[in-house]
């Protein structure tokens, strides 16, 4: 199995793959939205319009079968941004990789990109590799889900402050310890579907390029299937995202029915 680079600033560790990739998928996703909306048009709209319009009508349904439609309009920029940056991350491993062997300390500058210690413990020759989708990163997926945490209870107490306190506390007080865990699992789990799905595949492909050209038919399989399993958790990803979103700022309209 390869390993990926390493470096250390300020005494914190930083995956130099992970950076790259997350800098990769942004300028994916910016360039397409420059690309839909450079030359819209009404009469005859180009291919990528299209593709934009759909998309967005997608993202807006999938919204406002969460909340109601009036509160729906406000998220529906979040909710593209998220399953598009997603899904782009997601798929951003698939194409091919960038590999070598270290056969001893690589830097770039003063900066220790793969270390003499795990040269030696990888028995003189590490496998390093610089390309990865970063959502195979648990780093990556947890930085996600941690600000849609704080997004989530930020607008709680914003919109709907008297209803978002009062349901830790729903159905009876007993229930806060409960209430209290089930808030800080919904992170856990978003970052952990996300990554252990995203990182299985990525896992496997390096198994079946082990093959060499008796895997290539099982590469060319595992990658469709790996653009739908990609699909499926951005959308996930998002629509939870949603749902968790609703029920801090509707409380209200709830009560109401």
């Amino acid at each position: 199995m390869h390993e990926f680079p390493i470096i250390e600033l300020g005494g914190l560790s930083f995956d130099l793959s992970s950076i790259i990739a997350i800098v990769v998928s942004t300028i994916i996703c910016m360039v397409l939205g420059v690309l839909a909306t450079r030359k819209l048009s009404v009469a005859n709209p180009s291919k990528m319009q299209n593709f934009m319009e759909w998309t967005l009508e997608f993202v807006h349904n999938t919204v406002a079968s969460t909340m109601p439609l009036e509160k729906a309009k406000k998220f529906i920029t979040l909710a593209a941004t998220l399953i598009m940056f997603i899904f782009v991350s997601n798929l951003l491993g698939l194409p091919f990789g960038v590999t070598f062997d270290a056969h001893h300390e690589v830097k770039w500058g003063n900066v220790v990109v793969v270390s003499q210690e795990l040269v030696d413990e990888k028995g003189g020759a590490a496998h390093i590799a610089f390309w990865k989708s970063p959502t195979a990163d648990i780093a990556v997926t947890s930085g996600l889900a941690l600000i849609v945490f704080f997004l989530i209870h930020v607008l709680g107490i914003k919109m709907n402050a008297k209803h978002y306190f009062k349901h830790y506390f729903h159905p009876y007080p007993i229930f806060f310890p409960l209430n209290l865990i089930e808030q800080v699992a919904r992170p856990v789990t978003l970052a952990l579907r996300l990554y252990a799905n995203i990182f299985a595949g990525e896992v496997l492909i390096s198994t079946i390029l082990m093959l060499k050209w008796v895997g290539i038919p099982l590469l060319a399989v595992w990658q469709g299937f790996s653009i739908f399993v990609g699909a499926i958790q951005a959308f996930l990803f998002t629509v939870l995202t949603m749902v968790y979103i609703a029920q801090a700022v509707v409380h209200e309209e709830h009560e109401a029915h």
